[in-house]
């Protein structure tokens, strides 16, 4: 069993300066270490799986951050620095916190299931913590590279580093 990567919200709307929830300069440290992590992966056999916001322009979710990611703009596209990465199956896309809500991406690991789940991308204490709950609900064994994630808030994100490993029992690497 191969391991697979789930490349969490690494969009232009998150990452790329003067979107609506661009997650600050210190977000974009992470883009050549997750390059590195999909490499080091992507040669060892493991499937690489982005997923990413795609919302509707009236979704609920504006109720509580700003437009973002509206389906049909750029901001949901991954960003170029790891585009070499994604092909036309591997990305899902998503309209909450969890990559597994209301997605495919249940049925994929169900069809292959990975021997471990490694997740990486933004936001740590919204995205990757909600995505990495349910994977661990499901009773997968989850690995989270410290030095691939990142947010916008960083005592959010120590907040949720440790809640990654005390509470749901991810690897936080």
């Amino acid at each position: 069993m191969a391991n697979v990567v789930l490349v969490i919200d690494m969009v232009k709307g998150f990452l790329e300066p003067g979107h609506n929830l661009y997650c600050g300069d210190a977000s974009r440290e992470i883009i050549p270490r997750v390059h590195d992590l999909l490499s080091r992966e992507k040669a060892a056999g493991s499937d690489i799986i982005f997923v990413s916001d795609h919302h509707d322009p009236d979704d609920l979710e504006f109720q509580i951050f700003p437009v973002h990611c509206v389906k049909g703009t750029e901001e949901p596209n991954v960003i170029d620095e790891l585009s070499q990465f994604v092909t036309t199956e591997n990305v899902i896309p998503k309209n909450r916190y969890s990559g597994f809500f209301r997605t495919g991406l249940e049925a994929r690991l169900a069809a292959n299931p990975p021997e471990k789940i490694i997740i990486c991308g933004v936001c740590t204490d919204i995205c990757v913590l909600h995505t990495t709950s349910d994977a661990r609900n499901r009773d997968y064994q989850v690995e989270v590279p410290e030095d691939c994630v990142a947010s916008f808030d960083q005592d959010a994100h120590n907040w949720a580093l440790s809640h990654l490993k005390n509470i749901l029992g991810a690897s936080v690497t």
